[in-house]
């Protein structure tokens, strides 16, 4: 018995944070892969090149074409639905540089599942985390499992009567991605030491997170339906702050996602909710006790609202170049990421 205690008090006793730090670098490095295959997946959209591979293969599609037959192959099949006959004038040295960022895009997802799945496994077998914590994790794999679905349903819209994707399918698509994202900070950060909180935040947080996912949604029905590239001024649109033509189809709900008119419209309209709303919060919380310790988020997320707001405006005045794009949307999972992480870092923590 006393030699029992002596060995036991001899072994070197491991904090919950010290043995949980590799669990949290790991699933921050996977929510910088969840953007990363966001913005990859922007420049394919913006590429017009996610519908140039026409099938779904998850194991052999790994291998890029190698021979000129299976790059001919490929062609031929792209050739054969609505967007290939339409780019009739497309050869196939142009076919590969579309190729390639749709390959890209869906062997950056296939990377995204192994760099979860090898780890979860290791870290389990390494009992960094119990299966209060593996639950959530398994569901956090599957989520991932079900965004790649998500695409192929998307890309699968634009292989048999459209000359690109459906915008709602696109939209379902980065909204699953961006909650994916969500989850991943979410967890991590509870992961981490409790942080100093003299007021919660409250629901008002999560009213302002809710508005950033919408505009999230709403930017995507934007992309979808090309709307940036038109009624590129602002504040004014068609010379009117509230143009003409926002219900021309009928049902009227038909507007809200397929007149490209409509949908800016909303888009800016949401954005402006935003700015105010963040404003508002930012008058509360300064009465509330100001910005120390976890609410110093605060001033952070207005921060790059306020450079979301002007790279929105620069990306429509220039009509869309991709860098600027890609940044906005980038921004974008930034600005819900931090804000997820604020609302995460609020909350009371569980005792280990």
């Amino acid at each position: 018995m006393t030699t029992s205690a002596t060995a036991q008090s001899a072994t070197p006793t491991v904090s919950s944070a010290d043995r949980l730090r590799p669990v949290r670098i790991w699933l921050y490095f996977m929510a910088w892969l969840v953007l990363a295959m966001v913005v990859v997946g922007g420049a394919t959209r913006l590429t017009e090149s996610g519908l140039s591979i026409t099938s779904w293969k998850p194991i052999s599609g790994a291998i890029p074409p190698i021979t000129d037959a299976d790059w001919q192959a490929e062609f031929d099949a792209y050739r054969q639905i609505p967007q290939g006959v339409q780019n009739a004038w497309m050869g196939i040295e142009e076919f590969k540089s579309i190729f390639w960022w749709e390959w890209g895009h869906r062997l950056l997802g296939r990377v995204l599942g192994f760099a979860f799945a090898i780890p979860f496994v290791v870290f389990l077998v390494q009992r960094r985390f119990d299966w209060s914590l593996a639950g959530p994790l398994a569901g956090l794999f599957l989520l991932g499992g079900f965004q790649g679905f998500l695409g192929w349903w998307m890309v699968s819209s634009g292989l048999s009567e459209l000359t690109s994707v459906s915008q709602y399918r696109l939209a379902a698509h980065l909204f699953a991605a961006s909650l994916l994202l969500l989850a991943l900070i979410w967890v991590a950060r509870r992961l981490e030491p409790a942080k100093t909180v003299t007021t919660s935040p409250g629901w008002p947080v999560w009213g302002l997170l809710i508005l950033i996912e919408l505009q999230i949604v709403a930017g995507a029905f934007v992309a979808g339906l090309d709307a940036g590239m038109g009624y590129n001024t602002w504040p004014l649109m068609d010379g009117q702050l509230i143009p003409r033509g926002l219900d021309v189809m009928d049902p009227f709900w038909k507007n809200l996602f397929e007149n490209a008119l409509t949908v800016q419209f909303i888009h800016r309209m949401i954005a402006y909710v935003v700015v105010a709303y963040t404003g508002w919060l930012l008058w509360r919380q300064a009465r509330r006790g100001g910005f120390a310790g976890v609410h110093g988020w605060l001033p952070r997320i207005a921060g790059l609202i306020g450079l979301q707001v002007v790279l929105g405006i620069a990306t429509l005045l220039a009509m869309v170049p991709i860098s600027l794009a890609l940044g906005h949307q980038a921004l974008a999972f930034l600005l819900a990421g931090t804000t997820i992480a604020y609302l995460a870092d609020a909350q009371p923590r569980r005792a280990s």
